[in-house]
């Protein structure tokens, strides 16, 4: 299990309900480990692109970046997936022979279409080979199939031809190495009784006892030590369809290794449990800890196909998967399980808060600039590389977005610097790719409320109030009077549901750089904002662009005001 921080994913990731900058600084940054040492890192999203965004990977020529939901190591992530397993028809010999080559104390069983029928462990295989009572019939009896015991004991079929089927008869052993006159009794008595047709007769070279055995009807001689028949009874055999096998082995061993052709299906614990390949492991260790099994079969969630199989010993200290996470650096607005997860590094251009933690020291790159593709872009020219056209492209298109295209009070020197640098690598002019960019989809024109609300929608705590603020921006606010009404519906409903000191939607015209700002929560937090009120929940914000730099901040002020 040592390779199992190799094999798991290594994924760049912004915040939910992903912007152009989360998804494109994403893109960029997975692109820039992929050529310094990280062949498996990979972007991805934990949230719907807008849009706008789906836009810029439709110029660049990129795919979107792979949806995630939940960083948790699963079951079907850790499993071992070359896997030990065995038939309900094999043998206990086939069985052993895996179990002992491969080194493991318990197999699954699986049928004709690969789910799983059981768990078999060495105790089970006991069973097959000592009968649960040493005394009378049971000892005596075996339920094998003749096929399975001529290949267990790879004997040469001389007689009528054995069964090709691996249908199970109940035989009844009879060693003949007592006297001639025990054993002719015995096969009399089996006469009478109308069993003598189950009998399988095992000797060595005893002529005798062969004849007595054809004579008699029973319905199979095995003859040990390498002995052979007489061509007379060998006849007689054929005549009678009596299956006659000659084996190398002695009596003694023979014996033994028959119950080693009987199948497994027979101790099959009906009783195990089985796990489902998304199932994540912290829930399983509190699932399975006071369980007897030991070895559980992780299974297709779709068609319950036998995935791999995981034990106790796994769940001690399962594998993480390794996460980069830009553009944020809170647990609050991070993928579901991020804490469960292995953070390796952070870029970002916020402020500092929430529990992000690691276990060793990170990578952490946060600078006041107007945007993490800003920072991405950087790391590239710092290391002498350069980004393909398309991350280029996506890179330019995520400090566009966040910085206003360079006219946001957020925006610096360096994202000046490497919009220009990108612009050039991209073969784009950045003025007429931002006013595409803005040009696409207006959410306020045709978006439900969830997209408009839930575009780009940060959570954030601050003295112990919980915020949201989610912004879209737009060319012109001719769409909003129609939606007013319904936006603070669904406003109101988060709230309640989320349970928000304060949600805010911050509808900005980049055009006019003028926000207008709808909010719901606490009155008293309302009443503290800095901002003209046009009714209860309505707010101008001339001059008002940036989440960051403008309303955030106020909010806290406001939060401030609100505690006096």
């Amino acid at each position: 299990m040592e390779n199992w921080k190799s094999d798991l994913p290594f994924y760049v990731i912004g915040h939910r309900n992903p912007d152009t900058d989360a998804i494109c600084s994403a893109i960029g940054h997975a692109a820039l480990l992929r050529l310094t040492g990280e062949p498996s890192a990979t972007a991805a999203r934990c949230g719907e692109i807008t849009l706008r965004t789906a836009w810029v990977l439709q110029e660049a020529g990129l795919d979107a970046p792979v949806l995630i939901d939940d960083v948790r190591t699963t079951a079907g992530m850790m499993c071992r997936r070359d896997v030990v397993k065995v038939l309900p028809h094999d043998t206990f010999l086939t069985a052993y022979q895996r179990m002992v080559e491969a080194g493991v104390r318990a197999v699954p069983v699986v049928d004709e279409e690969n789910k799983v029928a059981g768990i078999l462990r060495y105790l089970d295989l006991l069973e097959l080979l000592v009968p649960a009572q040493t005394e009378g019939i049971a000892v005596r009896t075996v339920q094998v199939a003749l096929k399975n015991m001529a290949s267990t004991l790879n004997a040469e079929n001389i007689g009528a031809t054995c069964p090709e089927s691996e249908d199970e008869e109940n035989l009844i052993i009879l060693v003949g190495a007592s006297s001639q006159d025990t054993v002719e009794k015995r096969l009399q008595k089996a006469c009478e009784d109308g069993t003598i047709g189950r009998f399988l007769v095992i000797c060595g070279d005893r002529p005798y006892v062969h004849k007595m055995a054809i004579d008699s009807g029973v319905r199979a001689l095995l003859i040990t030590g390498g002995y052979s028949i007489d061509p007379v009874l060998e006849k007689l055999a054929r005549e009678k369809n009596i299956c006659v096998l000659m084996a190398k082995q002695d009596t003694a061993s023979c014996t033994t290794l028959i119950r080693c052709s009987r199948t497994v299906r027979h101790v099959l614990d009906s009783g195990f449990i089985n796990v489902s390949e998304h199932e994540p492991v912290s829930l399983l260790k509190k699932r399975l800890t006071t369980t007897a099994q030991e070895l559980f079969p992780v299974v297709d969630s779709d068609d319950e196909q036998l995935l791999g199989v995981v034990s106790k010993s796994d769940l001690i200290n399962p594998p993480r998967l390794r996460l980069a996470l830009v553009d944020h650096n809170e647990y609050a607005q991070a993928v579901r399980g991020v804490e469960e997860a292995e953070i390796v590094e952070v870029i970002d251009h916020h402020r500092l808060a929430g529990n992000l933690v690691s276990r060793e020291p990170i990578r952490y790159l946060n600078e006041p600039v107007g945007s993490t593709s800003t920072l991405v872009a950087r790391k590239f020219s710092h290391r002498d590389l350069t980004p393909a056209p398309g991350v280029s492209l996506c890179l330019l298109a995520g400090i566009v977005s966040d910085t206003l295209n360079l006219t946001s009070p957020t925006t610096t020197d360096l994202d000046r610097d490497m919009l220009i640098w990108l612009a050039g690598l991209a073969g784009v002019d950045a003025a007429e790719f931002t006013r595409k960019f803005f040009a696409i989809g207006s959410l306020l024109a045709n978006g439900s409320v969830d997209d408009i609300v839930n575009a780009d929608r940060k959570e954030f705590s601050d003295d112990g109030l919980k915020i949201s603020i989610a912004q879209v921006e737009e060319l012109g606010m001719e769409a909003l009077p129609a939606r007013e009404e319904e936006l603070l519906q669904h406003l109101s409903h988060l709230a309640d549901k989320e349970r928000l000191d304060l949600i805010c939607l911050v509808i900005t015209d980049v055009t006019e750089h003028f926000s207008h700002i709808l909010a719901v929560g606490n009155p008293t937090l309302m009443d503290a904002l800095p901002y003209q009120r046009i009714h209860e929940h309505s707010f101008s914000a001339p001059g008002v662009v940036s989440r960051k730099k403008q309303i955030f901040p106020a909010v806290c002020q406001a939060i401030r005001m609100a505690r006096r």
